[in-house]
């Protein structure tokens, strides 16, 4: 088996340039423009972060394959093969990027034979970083990571986000999903605008589960790995195995809130990543 430390490496060193680069168009004019919803942002500086990153790691690597956010939403096929493959969100939390809302996070994750094996995120404004390789443990600025153990619901915190879609019918549905975890009774319901980073509370027991339908390959990549070498779970929103292209995921420190997680959600259908 390959040894894939060094990838682990490099991908930590192009986050943090790629967190300066944000850092430094956070304080600039933005130009924003929309992508599939009027909800769904896109700036000039998530182009500009995405090649950066891209084009570092195939100088390094020319033989891997490549997922981006900005280059699927431009055409791009987004298609995980069993090549070597970087799954990349430039700027995770764009509107919150927009409104200089300090939840913005780079995130790159690393897959092999379609498995994730590695995934680092950076924290754009506090400097913190997450990273993990499969088998390895799971770290933030170097302290291994620990999942939160609580099996009661009724003393978890849960993560989510709303998603692109703002229709009636799939609002009621979000409203539904969040009315019935709250009813558990839950401690409470947090939205960050964030999924990364979200995720990453996750892997460091901040909070007890998390669960979307919306978000996209490259904003479950990086995490799932975090999360797994942190001692949680991360499946699909049936119960099963977490498919990476289905935009949809539920995370938990522990399989017992997972799953009460699972049985209360009634799913929004956002398609897949991979026909779109």
């Amino acid at each position: 088996m390959e040894d894939w430390s060094h990838c682990l490496d490099v991908a930590v060193q192009i986050a943090l340039r790629a967190g300066q680069v944000v850092q430094s168009a956070v304080k600039q004019e933005k130009q924003v423009s929309s992508k599939s919803t009027p909800t769904d942002l896109v700036t000039e500086a998530d182009h500009q972060v995405e090649e950066l990153i891209i084009s570092t790691l195939r100088e390094k690597y020319p033989s891997h394959g490549f997922i981006g956010e900005e280059s699927s939403a431009a055409g791009v096929t987004c298609e995980l093969t069993d090549d070597p493959t970087w799954i990349i969100d430039p700027i995770d939390g764009t509107c919150n990027f927009v409104h200089s809302f300090p939840m913005v996070a780079v995130s790159i994750g690393f897959a092999v034979r379609k498995e994730l094996e590695l995934g680092v995120i950076y924290h754009c404004f506090d400097g913190t970083l997450y990273t993990a390789r499969k088998g390895h443990g799971a770290f933030c600025n170097g302290v291994r990571l620990q999942v939160s153990k609580e099996k009661d619901v009724s003393k978890a915190l849960i993560l989510t986000e709303i998603g692109a879609k703002r229709d009636p019918a799939t609002l009621d549905i979000f409203l539904g999903n969040m009315k019935k975890l709250l009813s558990a009774p839950t401690h409470g319901v947090r939205i960050i605008g964030s999924s990364t980073l979200a995720l990453c509370h996750i892997a460091s027991g901040a909070a007890e589960a998390y669960y979307q339908y919306g978000l996209h390959c490259w904003d479950i990549a990086a995490a799932a790995v975090i999360i797994r070498e942190a001692g949680g779970y991360v499946i699909d929103t049936t119960g099963g195995p977490l498919d990476l292209m289905s935009r949809r995921v539920v995370a938990a420190g522990t399989r017992q809130i997972a799953d009460y997680v699972v049985k209360q959600l009634q799913p929004i259908n956002y398609g897949r990543d991979d026909l779109t």
